[in-house]
């Protein structure tokens, strides 16, 4: 896969990932939580015949009010979630008897996470954060609705100041598709205070910690080669989508549990990268997106199958842009550790 950025030294710098900016250093104190939960708003499925197992209790088609339906004898009828191509979760931890609530992506329409989010009866006003793993579309589109549902602007807004970028995807022989660029002056207009940063940082007292830019360790985790950024009003490769970006939880006496978006910068060195960075001994859960669908991904689904085996998850999740052919083998390869992903699944992980 070629990953080459040209030989601009301006593009090179721009597609390379780098060191995090700041005076982190490991390992990161980051304070453990009595308990977790991960609500998943957005994502490419919904199955209403999910049971619940383990740390999953799941959605049922009769999630929300009825809806109009006049093909019905009694004008109405139970609509369930909206699947779209996206993520979006709700994340909460529990320390010392306190809840403390952030928004970890939007999905990809402008309504889809929060019709769902109303469906599970959720109170966005619990939503003290919002957090964006990437620029992408399919993690950025919710904006409007969240900000209907919230009836204000969502803020303070985390994110990676590269996720302003303008990008597209140019896959070969195909057209290529320019996607929406976010607008940090309409954004900051609309009254969001924008955290934009690289490097790690924390949330909601210290408990949620946000890995900034990704080390790239593996071999064969290699990025997107079609991916591409607009510098200097020229299309250039970004095959490493720098602003990648986790949240990681440590929940006491459990181990870390780490949620991604598509995971561009790879599930291993993302996991690999939350254990460096905190010094936890143990991955208790890996959870979202790990973007392995697709000829230009499944060469790698083995290693990282094989890798992710290794480090001894207690729970993983593959969600979003994973892929069938992906989750086969994790199911295959983890056993009663895979736990299948849909839209309004709740994950709970309780202190050891």
């Amino acid at each position: 896969m070629c990953t080459d950025a040209g030989t601009d030294p301006a593009a090179v710098a721009f597609a390379a990932p780098r060191a995090a900016e700041g005076s982190a250093v490991d390992p990161i104190a980051l304070d453990p939580v009595d308990a977790l939960t991960i609500t998943v708003l957005t994502d490419n499925s919904f199955d209403a015949l999910l049971v619940n197992s383990g740390v999953a209790t799941r959605a049922r088609l009769t999630s929300g009010d009825a809806v109009p339906a006049a093909q019905y004898v009694d004008g109405t009828t139970q609509a369930g979630l909206i699947a779209e191509h996206g993520f979006a979760a709700l994340v909460t931890v529990t320390r010392a008897g306190h809840d403390h609530t952030l928004l970890f992506d939007t999905g990809v329409s402008p309504d889809g996470m929060a019709v769902n989010g109303r469906r599970l009866g959720i109170d966005p006003g619990d939503i003290g954060a919002v957090v964006l793993s990437h620029g992408h579309v399919d993690h950025t589109g919710g904006f409007p609705g969240l900000a209907r549902w919230l009836g204000r602007a969502p803020s303070p807004l985390v994110l990676h100041p590269v996720a302003f970028t303008r990008r597209r995807l140019a896959p070969p022989g195909g057209e290529p598709f320019v996607m929406p660029q976010l607008d940090r002056v309409a954004l900051a207009g609309d009254g969001i205070e924008l955290v934009e940063r690289r490097e790690p940082s924390f949330l909601l007292d210290g408990c949620v910690l946000v890995t900034g830019e990704v080390d790239r360790t593996t071999e064969f985790e290699r990025g997107m080669a079609f991916h591409q950024a607009l510098l200097d009003g020229v299309w250039r490769p970004d095959p490493w989508i720098v602003d990648d970006q986790a949240l990681v939880v440590d929940v006491r006496g459990r181990g870390l549990v780490v949620l991604t978006g598509c995971g561009h910068a790879g599930a291993v060195n993302i996991a690999r990268h939350a254990l460096r960075l905190t010094g936890a001994a143990h991955l208790h859960a890996l959870i979202g997106g790990l973007h392995l669908t697709g000829p230009g991904f499944e060469p790698i689904i083995e290693p990282t199958v094989q890798a992710l085996a290794e480090l001894g998850p207690d729970v993983v999740v593959p969600a979003h842009c994973t892929g069938w052919r992906a989750q086969m083998r994790l199911a295959q390869e983890l056993g009663d550790s895979f736990v299948p992903g849909a839209v309004g699944s709740r994950y709970a992980f309780t202190a050891g």
